[in-house]
């Protein structure tokens, strides 16, 4: 059960309503038990030898257990009669299934609450979780796959685990309290019972046993499936230029066809719990039957009426036990899921918000003998870089030089390898990440929106932005006029991923929301490689205008745009080839200068 120990954590939260779940079941169930147990006086009353003194001494003398309930009922018999004694039963019979049913609805009152409370907390507690990973871990792991432990995953731990949570309290509770009932009506029936049900519970677990096999294979199948879509849509102008709708196709298909196999069989073996359970229990019931009229008609030990209760009690058990079977069934289901959440939940945060002093950045970054790696896959290499506030560095090199790495080393996204990282000469890992991150802007070669309003996705930064500061944001980047040209103005909704823009647009977008924050330090990586030459202009303007007064790490693709930096950092292979500025650089002669040529930069 140490799988489930987070729900069960969970539940904790709401000890005082189980206690009152728990009582309201107690109730239901001795209410359910009182209303059966009125058939045996019924029965000694309908079916009593009149030969004998009195029916009703005849069910005192059977049982002992009904001793009470027949006492009341003979006084009623001398005083009413039989007939007036009999309406007594059946009102009896009534107000307990009354009562039985009002605190069955209790108990579903007070469960229903808790069960959607854990599944909103499980979601909450996953999405928290991938806010807090490194930006590593993304690059390992599918999307789709990611996606499908926060919806399947989580809504399959909600069906099948969390929804038979309360039966695993309230069926017991019942099946124990009419056990307990029976055992006091003939100890030898009972004695079958414990001998028959254990064999009954092992073969539905010999059943029961690959669903968490099976349930996984469908979960990761799911999360193929999704991977596969989001790539489909992320990429239908690619996928319809080049005719691959078919391989596309194809491969869905063959995903979707293997989790259509898969869930079948999960499906097939747990719709077989419930139809077993109520054959094996035919079984039983039917041995009972027997076993009890031996006792009753040879040995003359069984009131029929007592057999007839005792019956009664065992057809009840029939239907709890089949949830009970069932729960089992969707609990070996949904371990699976359960064990892909806790994958997630568990994943390592490597890098740890550890820190506690505040940043007022003021002097200096500083990279000194700073190396950074994966496992084994050294990336960047003995890098000793100050970039003094106030002041531009460019970084350049071949793809997979180490460039995007190496910045994102600042903002904490990755922790380096060995050496110092300081801003101001302390250790980056000693300001909170907060602190660190407030400083910081980014602007990405590729832009990245928010399916919001032009001025939500601005103010992303900075969420209490008057409207007046984010006019002024957008028209230091240059956004101003095609925003104003839209039919909503800054309340134009840009769709998916900014789809409703062109690709300057979107850029200037991300632009003004890195002006907005009015953060010291910047990162701009290859913000205008991707775009035509008069939107780069337009772009290149507005980082100009952003840069003014601040510090910049600029990562180039057009190496025309970084020709005034300060300084200029040539990496290859994960290591500082060259750096000067422009002109020291073409001077040399080397990376740089022949990187010039091949741009054809004059």
């Amino acid at each position: 059960m140490k799988r489930f120990e987070r729900i069960f954590k969970y539940i904790g939260v709401y000890k005082g309503k189980l206690v009152w779940y728990v009582i309201c079941t107690i109730l239901g169930t001795l209410f359910g038990i009182f209303s059966i147990a009125m058939l045996s006086p019924f029965l000694s009353l309908i079916i009593g030898d009149p030969g004998k003194a009195d029916a009703t001494k005849q069910a005192i003398e059977s049982n002992a257990a009904t001793h009470y309930v027949s006492d009341f009922l003979n006084g009623v018999i001398q005083e009413h009669g039989k007939i007036y004694a009999l309406a007594v039963i059946c009102l009896f019979i009534i107000v307990a299934t009354l009562l039985k049913n009002l605190f069955i609805y209790l108990s579903n009152l007070i469960s229903a609450p808790i069960r959607s409370a854990i599944t909103t907390k499980l979601r909450n507690d996953l999405y928290e979780k991938i806010l807090v990973l490194p930006v590593g871990y993304f690059t390992d792991q599918k999307k789709g796959d990611i996606i499908s432990r926060m919806t399947n995953d989580v809504a399959e731990i909600e069906s099948s685990v969390v929804s038979t949570m309360e039966g695993l309290i309230k069926d017991p509770l019942t099946i124990l309290g009419y056990l307990i009932c029976m055992v006091v009506l003939s100890p030898m029936l009972s004695l079958f019972l414990l001998v028959l049900l254990p064999v009954t519970g092992f073969v539905i677990g010999r059943i029961s046993r690959t669903l968490k096999r099976q349930s996984q294979d469908a979960a990761e199948k799911l999360g193929g499936a999704l991977s596969i879509m989001d790539e489909t849509l992320g990429g239908i102008r690619v996928v319809k230029a080049f005719l691959a709708e078919k391989l596309l196709r194809g491969r869905f298909e063959k995903v979707n066809h293997d989790i259509f196999l898969i869930r079948n069989k999960m499906n097939s073996r747990r719709d077989l719990a419930s139809p077993l359970t109520e054959v094996l229990g035919v079984a039983v019931l039917a041995i009972i039957l027997y076993a009890g009229g031996i006792l009753a008609i040879k040995y003359n030990s069984f009131p029929g009426n007592d057999l007839m209760a005792y019956i009664a009690f065992f057809a009840i058990i029939i239907n709890p036990a089949k949830n009970l079977s069932t729960a089992f069934f969707n609990i070996q289901r949904g371990a699976a899921a359960i064990e892909r959440v806790e994958e997630l939940l568990q994943a390592p945060v490597i890098v740890e918000d550890k820190g506690i002093l505040p940043l007022d950045f003021q002097q200096s970054i500083e990279f000194r003998n700073v190396s950074f790696g994966y496992g084994e896959h050294t990336i960047l290499k003995n890098i000793n870089l100050v970039i003094p506030k106030g002041k531009t560095v460019a970084l350049v090199g071949s793809s997979g030089a180490g460039k995007s790495t190496l910045a994102d080393l600042v903002p904490r996204f990755h922790d380096i390898s060995s050496g110092q990282l300081l801003i101001d000469g302390t250790d980056i890992r000693e300001y909170s990440l907060n602190a660190l991150r407030s400083q910081i802007s980014i602007v990405t070669q590729e832009p990245i929106l928010f399916n919001d309003s032009i001025a939500q996705n601005i103010s992303l930064g900075k969420p209490a932005a008057s409207k007046e500061e984010i006019v002024q944001a957008a028209k230091i980047a240059n956004a101003l006029h095609f925003i104003e040209q839209k039919e909503e103005g800054f309340d134009t909704n840009i769709g998916d991923r900014g789809s409703k823009l062109s690709g300057g647009e979107k850029q200037r977008l991300t632009i003004a929301r890195a002006v907005l924050k009015n953060p010291p330090i910047l990162i701009l990586d290859e913000a205008t490689s991707s775009l035509d030459t008069e939107s780069e202009r337009l772009v290149q303007d507005a980082i100009n205008n952003m840069m003014q007064n601040r510090t910049s790490l600029v990562i180039a693709h057009r190496l025309s745009t970084i020709r005034h930096a300060d300084e200029i950092i040539v990496l290859q292979k994960g290591e500082i080839a060259e750096r000067g500025t422009h002109a020291d650089l073409l001077a040399q002669g080397g990376i740089y200068s022949r990187l010039i040529a091949l741009q054809e930069v004059k």
